[in-house]
């Protein structure tokens, strides 16, 4: 059986595609209607196109596309946009953490998941006068809303990479993410580049290394990940301070 057999037009006069504006424009009709969508006769027929009866086999084959479409969907196995590294064995929902893990510079970092609503292309931003800062950069439009933009980067007071962006990670392309925390609002900031999101245990989070550098304050935990370390921020501690900074 042949696939997508289309609805016979054999009765229909194709007249533009020959003497009208997409053919030789020999049509006497168009010292008249100077184009061929002001002509009656391409109105019947576009009328005809739509209201073509339809073949036989036109609805089973489509039926039978349709059912097979959805029984070679169901032989699939499930596939989640999370990334499991933990053991298979089941885990309860009070033992399991999801974060998104992203970088800026070369530091990874993650926040949890709940957080995040959405990622965007990187979108110009608008300084605010007397108000734009290192931290607070201005101001995005996401779906057509104006939000605060920060810089993560300075609030935690990362070290420029002065490599290449290539040399850290072989998938490169940075975007802006929005996340929202009950009390502090929406905010929008850009990262260098996003993995997604990823569960593991609570037991897998490492203690923090003692230091005086300003990641170190915001983390609550280390996470090992293909081969790297992930410092897990604080989303309250991070956000309050955020708030107290940006907020007049």
């Amino acid at each position: 059986m042949s696939r997508f057999t289309a609805p016979s037009d054999s009765n229909i006069d194709f007249c533009w595609n020959a003497i009208g504006v997409t053919g030789d424009c020999t049509c006497p009709k168009l010292t008249t209607f100077s184009h061929c969508r002001n002509c009656p006769v391409y109105s019947a027929s576009g009328r005809r196109l739509l209201e073509r009866s339809i073949p036989d086999n036109y609805r089973s084959e489509w039926t039978q596309l349709l059912a097979e479409s959805r029984t070679e969907a169901e032989k699939k196995p499930e596939t989640f946009s999370e990334q499991s590294y933990f053991p298979s064995h089941a885990l309860l929902a009070t033992e399991t953490l999801r974060v998104v893990i992203f970088r800026l510079q070369r530091e990874w970092l993650a926040l949890p998941a709940y957080i995040f609503k959405e990622t965007t292309s990187p979108s110009p931003i608008h300084t605010i006068p007397y108000r734009s800062n290192q931290i607070l950069r201005g101001l995005v439009s996401i779906r057509g809303e104006l939000q605060l933009c920060i810089s993560l980067t300075h609030l935690l007071n990362l070290e420029m990479a002065d490599t290449p962006p290539q040399a850290l990670s072989p998938m490169v392309y940075s975007r802006m993410v929005v996340v929202e925390k009950a009390g502090s609002g929406i905010w929008v900031f850009a990262v260098d580049e996003l993995f997604g999101v990823h569960r593991c245990h609570q037991d897998e989070l490492l203690h923090t290394p003692t230091g005086t550098q300003a990641t170190h304050t915001y983390t609550k935990g280390l996470l090992k990940w293909r081969d790297r370390s992930v410092s897990y921020l604080d989303d309250e501690l991070l956000f309050h301070t955020l708030s107290k900074k940006v907020m007049p």
